[in-house]
């Protein structure tokens, strides 16, 4: 079993950034690829960006890409999602979700990959 907790959402202005974080407890960290997904009111559940157990490889939907990154720090039980240049489209809940694998290299971008969730936390963007 793996717990999942998010932090750093909020409010900001357009072209504003933020930093999400996902502290991970329960298990050993570095045998889970780890992703984000959000989900805007009224929408379903998108992927928004993976990484991989060593955190060698990323993947992005292709509206975030060249703004936002995914990192991780095994050390920490931590993925991170820094998201610059914010639009009012990106408003959404955003949710960290974790699957144990074997495979090093795997980057996961389907939210029926995963097995673990966060609860979410809210980004919200003004134009």
């Amino acid at each position: 079993q793996v717990q999942l907790v998010e932090s750093g959402g909020g409010l900001v202005q357009a072209g504003g950034s933020l930093r999400l974080s996902c502290a991970a407890s329960g298990r050993t960290f570095s045998n889970y690829a780890m992703g984000w997904f959000r989900q805007a009111p009224g929408k379903e559940r998108e992927f928004v960006a993976a990484i991989s157990r060593s955190g060698g490889t990323s993947s992005y939907t292709d509206s975030v890409k060249g703004r936002f990154t995914i990192s991780r720090d095994n050390a920490k039980n931590t993925v991170y999602l820094q998201m610059n240049s914010l639009k009012p489209e990106d408003t959404a809940v955003y949710y960290c979700a974790a699957v144990e694998t074997g495979r090093l290299l795997w980057v996961p971008t389907s939210l029926y990959d995963y097995t673990y969730w966060g609860q979410g936390t809210q980004v919200t963007v003004s134009s």
